[in-house]
């Protein structure tokens, strides 16, 4: 299907806005209106090219190019790092969300009678981790969640103290609905656990200082709204608790002296790269450094977020122009602070999958989630994109 070109011109003489300058680095915008940013991100340009790169020295150059793709890998480490307020040492580079969540429920040292306390409503990589520790008399509480609106004093409720950790995901990927950092550290802690933040669906948006805050461990895939390619993310282990951590898998290269293979003495390296173990996805490292560093060149640090802006203002305009054309909300309305780029919707008498089939026709990317639809817009989409989706809520009216 041959997709009109909704991009408006960028005049070299124009002062660009961050959503402008974000959305000239999107290839994805020729073609879509892509608004499922909290399933798969499209890569940016930077990212395509890094990517390429490494597939042509791959080919051409083989291991000989292993010494830049090293450079490269620790330079995403501190890019990485540099985004949330922590240190290089307190960041491992992972495979996905799961892998982080997993080295803390596998390396804490539980005893028998103890207890994990997260919400009914995660997604299923922060529960499985943790009913996998029920073989071993670890306790998991699930605290209901109505109308996907967390109740706090419910949630403190569940913890007493035998609660070592509470587990919660920054963004709910189906209600949308954001913690607020510093209430989420606050509870944790005020029940003498410690925080484990599943931050997937809000880092790369909204800004978080792991340091200043008290965060305890964050784990987050680069794929969604950090613009990585699948298979390369970051774990967070606040230094205070890296030796309280047992790595669940050991390999060549959690040791000190992971270079000199024919020496083989048990010394681990003393920050948090101990948890990586062998080998890197390089190609998807190196292609995630390209990403977190467009990202931080829009100006997303720990204290500031420009793209958070865009994101909030474009997610208020696209319920509008829904609300506006019959649709149903069913995210809970909350002040900003609550706020993210994720929201559900429905349209009376039409099924979550026959709206997705008639919005993807007319170049509309959403997904179904929580009972409904889906929309989930990140910082560079805008106008036209709106304008794409006024038409295609005409095209399911009329279908």
């Amino acid at each position: 299907m041959d997709m009109p070109d909704y991009n408006a011109p960028l005049l070299a003489h124009v002062p660009l806005t961050t959503r402008e300058r974000f959305r000239a680095a999107m290839p994805i915008t020729r073609k879509w209106a892509y608004f499922d940013q909290a399933a798969v991100s499209p890569l940016p340009e930077p990212t395509r090219a890094a990517v390429e790169l490494w597939l042509r020295e791959a080919t051409e150059e083989g291991d000989t190019a292993w010494p830049r793709w090293n450079r490269e890998l620790e330079r995403c480490r501190g890019l990485a790092a540099g985004i949330i307020g922590a240190t290089p040492a307190e960041i491992a580079l992972i495979p996905n969300t799961t892998t982080g969540i997993s080295i803390v429920a596998e390396g804490f040292p539980w005893q028998s009678g103890d207890n994990l306390v997260t919400l009914e409503n995660e997604f299923p990589s922060n529960i499985y981790p943790w009913m996998h520790l029920q073989q071993r008399g670890v306790e998991l509480r699930r605290v209901p969640v109505l109308e996907g609106r967390p109740d706090r004093n419910k949630l403190r409720a569940a913890c007493d103290r035998h609660t070592k950790i509470v587990s919660l995901s920054w963004v709910g990927y189906a209600s949308g609905w954001r913690w607020d950092i510093s209430q989420a550290v606050e509870l944790a802690h005020q029940c003498g656990a410690l925080l484990m933040l599943d931050a997937i669906q809000g880092l790369g948006v909204h800004p978080i200082d792991v340091r200043a805050s008290g965060v305890d461990f964050l784990a987050a895939d680069g794929h969604k709204w950090l613009l990585g390619p699948e298979g390369a993310g970051v774990f967070y282990v606040r230094s205070e608790h890296l030796e309280r951590l047992r790595p669940p898998q050991v390999g060549w290269n959690s040791m000190e002296h992971r270079y000199d293979f024919s020496r083989l003495e048990w010394k681990l390296r003393a920050d948090a790269s101990r948890f990586e173990g062998g080998t890197y996805n390089m190609a998807g490292f190196l292609g995630f450094a390209a990403s977190l560093q467009l990202l931080a060149d829009l100006g997303l640090g720990p204290q500031a977020s420009p793209i958070e802006s865009s994101v909030l203002a474009f997610r208020e305009s696209a319920i509008e122009v829904l609300r506006q054309r019959g649709a149903e909300i069913l995210s809970p309305t909350v002040p900003a602070i609550h706020q993210s780029g994720i929201f559900c919707f429905s349209i009376p008498n039409v099924s979550p999958e026959q709206v997705r089939r008639v919005f993807h026709d007319h170049g509309v990317v959403v997904s179904c989630r929580g009972g409904g639809i889906r929309l989930s817009a990140h910082g560079y989409a805008n106008e036209q994109d709106l304008q794409r989706l006024e038409e295609a809520m005409e095209r399911v009216r009329h279908s």
